[in-house]
């Protein structure tokens, strides 16, 4: 069998499963080398001054907008899942909306709606008579609780997803024994729904709880200091990369910590069905007051998360019409094409040499590697834009160095130079979305069918292209869509590693945004929201498919 496997090529894909798994975990490891041995030490300088203000607001953030998040998803799941009320069907779909739209961009949005010159604080003046703020109390808009919400508001479809799914798997006989002893609504939810569902929910929460540790645009506009953004601030205005890679594993620190609690969490919490199907759940009717009420419980999430950041972004996009026709924008759209469908096409091919290469060795160090690979989604884009640019330039001025000695003519940077350092950030950090979609792919191929290419002669390589793409074209596409999309919203990798006066989308409605130039902003941040839109329709229809099957 191993003379089999050396002639049918599999020695080749094992290598280069191998290499591109090193490729995925090279600036996880190449932080952890700047932070443990640096050029400047400025461990001490961090803990006794900026450390514990950056770490404190991290942890703050990351409790109150996993705890919010938590209570937005369950509680609308538990509520679209068990009962029947008013736009009830509409609201189970139009509450996935928010995915589609950075956090960054509410937070745009919610400054300019509440702050002084805002719409609402001009109605309540007008309209009460009042004619300066200190006529009355306002809460201050650009601080952490602000940002919190944002979050929750942008992030709370991740635990209703699963909840939702969490809460259909379950079996109606349980909530009938639960009435029979006399438990009533909220009962019902404390003692048997949230039980039953507490893994999904901890599983939903913890990825908002991630997010929320890697976000930078919401923190910085909102001006609280946080881990990320002292990774731009020891980075950026002191120069020293060593401190900001010891930032950085702080992240990665909290980020780990993050996950073993989820594993933690669930691992007393398993819950089996029997083995005949289960009776599905019969909702409620819901009619008069308490109908309407739940349906204002559904719809203030879709409100705050998604229709009140579309409104002021398109109002201030319709009402300056001439900066559609930017030579700014249109850039920085060709820019976000080229990175994001780079990225996406290089992403999903690698993803798909890597899981192929595995299948075909009989080799148990790429298995055993094929897990490592997706730590780079849990990882930050500012945490890999300090793993990745480090030794990026370094090869880059070597490079240089030789072409200069060899020919006369000094080539430049060419990889730090241009866009090359984001597509490798992009494809570190969304390359597990591309290998859960493949590997998922290749596990609903009949074995027969590869077995008897193989048979008929095909190689390794045949059997991939002539067997395998044609069956997994659905699946490709859909990875490449999400990769695509996740790389049009990513913000702190392409700031730290976009070449000079290189903008994407997302970078250019931060930069406007960061300057008070909400209507400068609008267009791209509309354009995102629209990239985004397309995903989450996606999904909704892949969600409604699984629920009818």
């Amino acid at each position: 069998m191993h003379g089999v496997a050396r002639r049918d090529g599999s020695g080749i894909w094992s290598v280069g499963a191998l290499a591109i798994a090193a490729l995925v975990i090279l600036p996880i490891l190449s932080v952890l080398v700047l932070a443990f041995a640096p050029t400047e030490n400025i461990w001490p300088h961090l803990i006794a001054t900026t450390l514990p203000r950056y770490a404190a607001n991290t942890v703050l953030m990351t409790l109150g907008t996993g705890a919010l998040a938590a209570a937005i998803g369950a509680g609308a799941a538990w509520l679209i899942t068990m009962y029947r009320f008013p736009l009830a069907g509409i609201l189970e779909w139009l509450l996935l909306l928010p995915l589609a739209i950075p956090a960054y961009i509410g937070a745009y949005a919610l400054v300019d709606f509440l702050d002084y010159s805002g719409p609402l604080q001009v109605a309540l003046r007008e309209t009460m008579g009042w004619t300066s703020a200190r006529d009355y109390w306002f809460p201050q808009v650009r601080s952490r609780w602000a940002a919190v919400i944002v979050l929750a508001a942008a992030l709370y479809p991740y635990v209703y997803m699963l909840a939702r799914a969490a809460f259909r798997e379950q079996s109606a006989g349980s909530y009938e024994v639960a009435r029979a002893l006399g438990a009533g609504p909220f009962g019902l939810f404390r003692r048997v729904g949230l039980p039953l569902a507490r893994p999904a929910i901890a599983a939903g929460a913890a990825i908002v709880m991630m997010e929320t540790v890697n976000d930078f645009g919401v923190v910085d506009f909102f001006a609280v200091q946080t881990l990320t953004t002292g990774i731009f601030t020891v980075w950026l205005e002191t120069g020293n990369a060593g401190g900001a890679a010891q930032i950085a594993c702080v992240i990665l620190a909290v980020i780990l910590a993050l996950v073993a609690l989820e594993k933690v969490s669930r691992r007393n919490s398993r819950y089996y069905h029997s083995a005949r199907q289960p009776r599905p759940i019969t909702k409620v009717a819901l009619s008069g007051a308490p109908g309407w009420i739940a349906t204002a419980l559904c719809a203030l999430p879709v409100f705050a998360g998604f229709l009140l950041p579309v409104a002021v972004i398109a109002s201030h996009a319709l009402d300056r019409p001439e900066t559609w026709v930017s030579s700014g924008l249109g850039r920085a759209f060709l820019n976000t094409l080229t990175v994001g469908g780079t990225a996406s096409v290089l992403t999903v091919a690698g993803a798909l040499f890597m899981v192929y290469g595995v299948r075909q060795t009989g080799r148990q160090l790429p298995k055993l590697i094929l897990p490592a690979t997706t730590i780079g989604y849990a990882a930050p884009g500012a945490v890999l834009a300090v793993g990745i640019l480090i030794p990026v330039a370094a090869f880059d001025h070597r490079v240089a160095d030789a072409v200069l000695w060899l020919t006369g003519r000094d080539p430049g940077l060419i990889l730090t130079g241009s866009a090359a350092a984001i597509v490798m950030a992009y494809f570190v950090r969304f390359f597990a979305i591309a290998q859960g979609a493949t590997d998922a792919a290749f596990g609903r191929v009949s074995p027969s069918l590869p077995m008897a290419a193989r048979s008929l002669g095909r190689t390794a390589g045949g059997t991939l292209r002539e067997v395998y793409l044609p069956l997994m074209k659905g699946s490709v596409g859909t990875a490449l869509l999400l990769v695509f999309v996740d790389c049009v919203k990513e913000l702190p990798a392409t700031l730290l590693l976009r070449p000079f006066n290189y903008d994407t989308l997302a970078t250019r409605a931060h930069e406007k945004a960061s300057l008070e130039n909400i209507g400068e902003a609008a267009p791209p941040a509309l354009l995102v929201i629209l990239v985004g839109l397309v995903a989450v329709a996606f999904l909704a229809r892949t969600s409604l498919g699984a629920a009818r099957r």
